[in-house]
């Protein structure tokens, strides 16, 4: 086993941690992540270092301890980067993203408050919301919700 570690280059341990950025992309971690780094920082000790102290047994211990100092250094300083990032509310939800938004009536709304309006370039099915008035064709709108396809919608003042 010895005469393993003994071969030891800075090739092994970029190749290592190309190996660790692969499991990494598998696993989403970040902490393979760091070992990584730690690798590439033995690399650098492997081949900027003295003789004297790069034998394989001081790199290890570089190695060893570069991966432990950078899982915690990503574990606590970069903690935030682990979490999940929140979704936009009105990401790819069509009919969400219209409320607030102003348009006009394409056609009379019927009696029950039913009716379409052109917000930008479309045409939606709408709705009035209760307390509306009534709303004729040309009149301005402003969406105050949404319900499955249908924009809610009010008279603008």
């Amino acid at each position: 086993m010895e005469q393993i570690f003994t071969q030891l280059t800075v090739w092994h341990w970029i190749a290592f941690g190309l190996v660790l950025l692969g499991v990494e992309m598998l696993t989403g971690t970040f902490d393979f992540l760091m070992m990584a780094i730690a690798a590439w920082a033995a690399a650098a000790f492997e081949w900027l270092a003295p003789d004297s102290v790069t034998g394989w047994q001081g790199q290890l211990v570089f190695f060893g301890v570069a991966a432990t100092v950078m899982v915690l250094f990503g574990r606590t300083f970069l903690a935030g980067l682990r979490g999940k990032a929140e979704e936009h509310p009105t990401l790819n939800k069509r009919m969400a993203s219209l409320v607030g938004q102003r348009g006009v009536a394409a056609a009379d709304f019927s009696a029950a408050g039913h009716g379409r309006v052109k917000i930008g370039d479309t045409v939606w099915g709408a709705e009035t919301v209760e307390g509306s008035d009534v709303i004729r064709n040309g009149d301005a709108v402003v969406v105050e919700g949404a319900r499955m396809n249908t924009a809610l919608v009010r008279r603008s003042a």
